[in-house]
């Protein structure tokens, strides 16, 4: 899925491109993106609760975020920082409204990365391990950190890099939307530049592919179409062990 808009209110052309893939092991998929370029935002959802409740979570997400958006972009950075906060808050209740409804579907959550473009720059919501990162200048920076038990443990120098990437509980989530009344939002947020790349993913990609090669697609693949398409591709050729969910946004 791709679409692209220039709109006044962001004074720059937005381009957006999203993919996802159940992967070679899973029989479903629980991740979720949703791009929209005229309401100047974009995110990626990882359903976490098995089958049915983890899509429901990530769908619930993406519902929330369409509705708080509405059909235009931000104003500014406060505007765009209110309206991130308040998807994940109003996402978080609604996944938590459905577990007291549907209480088999307990502990059901997901974790997810949502970008607000204004004018003047962008907002990052993240919660989880899920990840955005940034592509610029033909540099890779991963902008949100892992809300993990490997991350901690990393954090504290029990482990290193190297053992974090295989390590057995890498899956573990400390933070996720819909598990907690109150969960902590990491709110991110900076200035655009011209032929900025911005890559939101599901750990399906992460934990598949190491981030030289990330880089490497960014700078080599050509289209956002045929970046998508390229990482997706390698992460399965990689084992594809999980949901795979790519979004790629581009600063024109």
């Amino acid at each position: 899925m791709t679409t692209s808009t220039t709109t006044p209110a962001l004074n720059y052309r937005l381009e957006l491109v999203g993919r996802t893939d159940t992967g070679l092991v899973r029989s479903n998929n629980e991740d979720i993106f949703a791009i929209d370029p005229g309401a100047g935002y974009c995110l990626v959802a990882d359903g976490m609760g098995g089958a049915a409740a983890g899509e429901t979570a990530s769908r619930l997400f993406a519902e929330a975020a369409a509705e708080i958006f509405g059909p235009h972009p931000a104003a500014g950075e406060d505007e765009a920082v209110q309206k991130v906060q308040d998807a994940f808050r109003h996402a978080n209740k609604l996944i938590m409204d459905h577990v007291n409804q549907y209480p088999q579907h307990r502990g059901m959550g997901c974790t997810a990365e949502l970008l607000a473009l204004h004018a003047q720059g962008y907002v990052i919501g993240h919660m989880g391990d899920s990840r955005t990162y940034r592509f610029r200048n033909g540099g890779l920076k991963q902008l949100t950190k892992d809300h993990s038990l490997v991350q901690d443990q990393l954090d504290r120098g029990l482990i290193s890099a190297e053992e974090a990437r295989h390590h057995s509980m890498r899956n573990v989530v400390l933070r996720a939307v819909g598990v907690d009344p109150a969960p902590a939002l990491d709110t991110l947020r900076g200035p655009v530049q011209p032929q900025d790349l911005f890559l939101l993913c599901s750990d399906g990609l992460t934990d598949m592919v190491t981030d030289e090669a990330l880089a490497d697609v960014l700078a080599t693949a050509g289209t956002l179409e045929a970046c998508a398409e390229r990482l997706i591709d390698i992460a399965k050729q990689a084992g594809g062990r999980d949901n795979i969910t790519v979004v790629l946004a581009k600063i024109s």
